[in-house]
């Protein structure tokens, strides 16, 4: 199930709004809970099949898991709890290996040995990789005595609920569980409820208006990337550069918003990644969520501090080349997290010793950066990416003089429905203020409605496909 669906928005979310407010009335909290998880196994199951049952198993061993290392406290660090937290990784690890990457390994194995094993049937389970950074996380803190002591049912809700449940934001548990156990939690709060139909009508317009057609022209042309030509190439790689930030932050706009409707606050996830003047800053505004968990638990278990600046920038490249594996099973993805590991650590060098470009030449830097990484990221192979950066300086079919004029004049007549949301697009991107920014000044008003239903009004309009988000593949 979508989010961006007539079923989802006029039958789901009406339902379970509801049903959570009536049980919530008559102060049947637990059971207010019990009726979140159960929609939000639902809403799972409309997308996973019976993988939904995996599902479940997985989040009961890990809660298992997890509260016996909480109870075990201090004295067991050395023995039981290492036993425990080896266990519940290897699991964790182990099914976001076999399903994600069971085929990529047994294709490298084929090219090395020469073998022709065959590939096995499997289907991505959705959220898969969201969810197991959360299970992982929750269990290097139970281990290192950072986790609090839970009940199921709060946990569950923390694993399932249904907004960030299948493409984030990377939810932690130190701030959404207590959450679930605040008596203001259950009560009926108008400003959030707004501010939450606000939000979610921004995210689904983000989705539908901008993000899905710029996707579909750029898909079409990384399609059939060998015709190209070099004017497509630029509109075909910036507009994929775009769509993947509306797609993802509309997500994260709409997943936020259904949070506020049951008053619970998840993290912000974008904060306008594009104003960034390098790659360090750029990674500190893109995915935050993402780039929280990496920092918490793969940079700080390999940097220590006062071992010097190599470990400090070997920890990066680990970090980048994780983030680059867990974004997809393909070594243009391996590549595509090693050169921004790369460019983070030319950013932190110059931040060191004080090096600093002038803004507009820093800025150009970085978001031609972000182009390139972007084109590696959504071809199928480093040969294609090539390819593509290749034609957009290949200038030799334009001729000089008028005649080029008038072929940049048909492009664009030709592909002005593209360019003119490309354009509002890269406007709202650089200019705008953002969800955050928005969500901080947030005052309810008419003029905030009128906005929520035109937003959505006009988003239903162009509601005629299911279109799925870009991160569903992760």
């Amino acid at each position: 199930m979508i989010f961006s669906t007539y079923s989802f928005i006029f039958i789901f979310l009406p339902i379970v709004f509801f049903g959570f407010r009536l049980f919530a009335h008559f102060q049947l909290h637990l059971w207010s809970k019990v009726w979140l998880i159960a929609a939000s196994v639902y809403f799972y199951a409309q997308g996973s099949g019976s993988f939904v049952f995996v599902f479940i198993a997985d989040m009961v061993v890990n809660y298992l898991l997890g509260t016996w290392m909480i109870k075990s406290g201090d004295s067991g660090r050395n023995g039981v709890k290492k036993v425990l937290l080896a266990v519940g990784l290897l699991l964790n690890i182990s099914f976001l290996g076999y399903y994600k990457y069971a085929n990529f390994m047994i294709e490298n194995v084929n090219l090395l040995t020469g073998q022709a094993y065959g590939l096995v049937n499997i289907v991505l389970p959705l959220g898969i990789s969201f969810y197991t950074f959360q299970l992982i996380a929750y269990l290097v803190d139970s281990y290192r005595g950072k986790a609090k002591p839970s009940s199921a049912i709060d946990f569950f809700l923390f694993i399932t609920f249904f907004p960030q449940l299948i493409v984030g934001p990377i939810v932690h548990h130190s701030e959404v569980l207590p959450q679930y156990q605040r008596n203001s939690q259950r009560l009926f709060n108008a400003s959030n409820v707004m501010l939450g139909l606000f939000l979610f009508s921004l995210g689904c317009a983000k989705k539908i208006l901008l993000a899905d057609p710029l996707t579909n022209y750029s898909s079409d042309f990384f399609a059939a990337s060998t015709v190209a030509d070099t004017l497509s190439s630029w509109l075909a790689s910036v507009g994929y550069t775009l769509s993947y930030y509306f797609d993802l932050s509309g997500y994260a706009d709409m997943a936020i918003g259904l949070g506020l409707l049951f008053n619970i606050k998840l993290p912000q996830n974008f904060n306008s990644p594009y104003k960034a003047r390098n790659f360090r800053e750029y990674w500190n505004r893109w995915h935050m969520s993402l780039s929280r968990f990496l920092s918490d638990y793969v940079f700080r278990s390999v940097y220590k501090k006062g071992k010097g600046s190599f470990n400090f920038y070997f920890a990066v490249m680990v970090t980048f080349f994780v983030s680059g594996f867990w974004h997809g099973a393909g070594w243009e993805f391996v590549l595509w997290g090693i050169i921004n590991g790369v460019f983070v650590c030319m950013s932190h060098f110059m931040y060191r010793k004080k090096w600093k470009l002038p803004f507009i030449l820093a800025w150009v830097l970085t978001f031609a950066g972000v182009i390139g990484t972007r084109i590696l990221f959504v071809s199928d192979s480093l040969q294609q990416a090539l390819e593509v950066m290749k034609t957009m300086f290949v200038w030799k079919a334009y001729q000089p003089g008028n005649a080029m004029v008038n072929q940049v004049l048909s492009f664009g007549a030709y592909h002005l429905i593209t360019i003119t949301l490309l354009v509002l697009a890269m406007l709202i991107a650089f200019f705008a203020p953002n969800s955050n920014q928005i969500t901080e000044d947030f005052k309810p008003s008419w003029r905030h409605a009128f906005a929520a239903a035109f937003l959505l009004g006009l988003s239903l309009t162009q509601m005629t496909s299911v279109s799925k988000f870009l991160y569903f593949q992760f």
